[in-house]
């Protein structure tokens, strides 16, 4: 089969023939790859910033079909183990998360199955990945998910709304990473109590939920707030896919209609026209309240590559004291470009880390849905740029790792 490797120290992906992935293990899975994607973390290991030193497949985010499976999936499968193991056909078209999980441990239980402990991530040594036309899939009925199989149940946690299959498949591979990750990093973001103030209207700590009801906060009644106190700020810094989608996550969130200020900083010019194509392109209801503000700039020294200690750095000069700094980037420095002072003297809290798509994906599938006239698009209009074949993926690297290209999906059979 044809596949993209990476070859050490960096710079260097090859499209190269190499063995079909065979099954290993009762627990996984094959599939023939329909769609695979070319995302911003892809560049890590292209940049040789990752600690790999191995060639091997690229790639984290795939859509294909089922042809074999291992001898775990069959109907009596014990219902202690994940629903997948005992419905998953071959011939089922299927989407992958970018990290594997079982489903069964601790993490993945509480739903934390970005750090299952059995994770590994598509596109490195230890598991190869999907720019390819085929891919192995270890713990397969804890990892994937069916597009075949839609269940009709509101109680079933990965139940995915048929609707689905009505949008383009390469547009569905936002499901993989994409949207899910652009949901994490506002959930990171909007949950903290650092913002239940400006959401709830009353004064920290007296919102907190459980601690408020129980008592354990009593003390001299606070006014609440004004409106003019309601009014969130919101700084987006990189407007790749994921801060593209990151941005229709939070406008999502925000349907109670509390007032905002978006900034959205890039450096590359076509990346804030995107972003300002797609702002224009929403309703005026879509857009927030009268008066609600948003701003692209291209702010000296802002960062245009995920990951980048300058992201960071920024990030934390636009924050306001008590702010949340949400990130999804794999930061590939060994240490935080700020120090514990700074944060203390702005009473700081960060939010990083790896996104649990299995957790997150039936929200993702209902957001692409609602905003399909974007993100179900392909071109100018939409998150995904454009679909070219796998053998123009050496070209199709370069001109993503510049800006030139948006999302790139490839179709590993043209």
């Amino acid at each position: 089969m044809l596949a993209v490797r990476w070859h050490p120290p960096a710079f260097d992906i090859r499209l190269e023939s190499v063995p079909i992935p065979t099954i290993q293990h009762p627990d996984d899975a094959i599939i023939k790859i329909k769609f695979s994607g070319l995302c911003g973390s892809d560049l890590h290991v292209y940049r040789g910033h990752e600690d790999v030193s191995e060639t091997h497949i690229c790639g984290h985010e795939f859509i294909g079909h089922v042809v074999a499976l291992g001898s775990s999936f069959h109907p009596g499968s014990p219902p202690s183990r994940p629903a997948l193991y005992a419905s998953l056909k071959v011939g089922d078209k299927v989407i992958s998360p970018f990290t594997i999980s079982c489903g069964e441990c601790e993490y993945c239980r509480i739903g934390f199955t970005a750090r299952c402990l059995s994770s590994l991530v598509f596109g490195s040594p230890a598991l190869q990945g999907g720019q390819a036309q085929y891919v192995r899939v270890p713990l397969a009925g804890g990892t994937l998910l069916s597009l075949s199989a839609v269940s009709t149940s509101v109680d079933d946690p990965l139940s995915l709304p048929q609707e689905l299959s009505y949008l383009p498949d390469p547009t569905l591979l936002l499901l993989a990473d994409t949207l899910p990750t652009g949901l994490f990093v506002v959930l990171q973001a909007c949950t903290h109590p650092k913002l239940a103030p400006i959401f709830t209207g009353i004064p920290w700590p007296r919102n907190v939920g459980h601690l408020a009801q129980d008592g354990l906060l009593l003390g001299t009644p606070l006014p609440y707030l004004s409106a003019t106190d309601k009014v969130l700020d919101v700084g987006i810094v990189g407007l790749g896919p994921v801060g593209l989608v990151s941005f229709y996550n939070y406008l999502i969130s925000n349907e109670a209609n509390v007032r905002h200020r978006i900034i959205a900083v890039d450096t590359n010019g076509s990346r804030r026209a995107k972003m300002q194509k797609i702002y224009d392109a929403l309703p005026a209801d879509a857009r927030g309240m009268s008066g609600d503000e948003f701003i692209i700039t291209d702010i000296a020294d802002a960062p245009n590559v995920v990951g980048k200690p300058a992201a960071l750095e920024l990030s934390l000069a636009l924050l306001a004291p008590s702010g949340v700094l949400s990130s999804c980037g794999v930061h590939q420095a060994h240490q935080l470009p700020f120090t514990g002072r700074e944060l203390y003297n702005q009473n700081v809290s960060l939010e990083f880390g790896r996104c649990s798509v299995q957790t997150v994906l039936v929200a993702a599938a209902g957001l692409l849905l609602r905003k399909r006239e974007v993100l179900g698009a392909i071109g100018e209009s939409g998150v995904v740029d454009r679909v070219i074949p796998l053998s123009d993926a050496v070209g199709a690297y370069e001109a993503f790792e510049q800006g030139v290209y948006g999302k790139v999906v490839f179709d590993p059979w043209t």
